[in-house]
């Protein structure tokens, strides 16, 4: 598959809703879809690099396919809601910029 910009991603998530899905589940909903990916991200993280150990049956493997399903109900969320991820993307590295352009490189925490 080729790469895809946020924009196109977008483009292509709201057409498999719209041919598969039949409608977006409503935003809260959606918003508890999301925690439950996000947990399932955790699950993972946790055991590859925390201190709990995966259950029998378990696949670390998987990471890569949770964060997936993560952007996927996240641009899910973006598109009923109108918003626009590559702009908002942008906004957020310009005020991260400005805002934090020194504090990171100034902690001793992180030497």
């Amino acid at each position: 598959m080729e790469d895809v910009t946020l924009r196109e991603a977008q483009q292509k998530v709201d057409e498999w809703i719209n041919q598969h899905g039949v409608r977006y589940f409503n935003e809260l909903t959606n918003m508890a879809v999301l925690t439950e990916e996000v947990g399932e991200v955790a699950r993972i993280i946790s055991r590859s690099y925390g201190e709990q150990s995966f259950k029998e049956g378990e696949d670390s493997s998987k990471l890569g396919e949770e964060l997936a399903d993560v952007l996927f109900v996240l641009i899910c969320i973006a598109n009923q809601t109108g918003v626009n991820l590559t702009e908002e993307l942008v906004k957020s590295l310009t005020k991260k910029t400005q805002r934090d352009s020194l504090r990171h490189k100034n902690n001793t925490k992180l030497e």
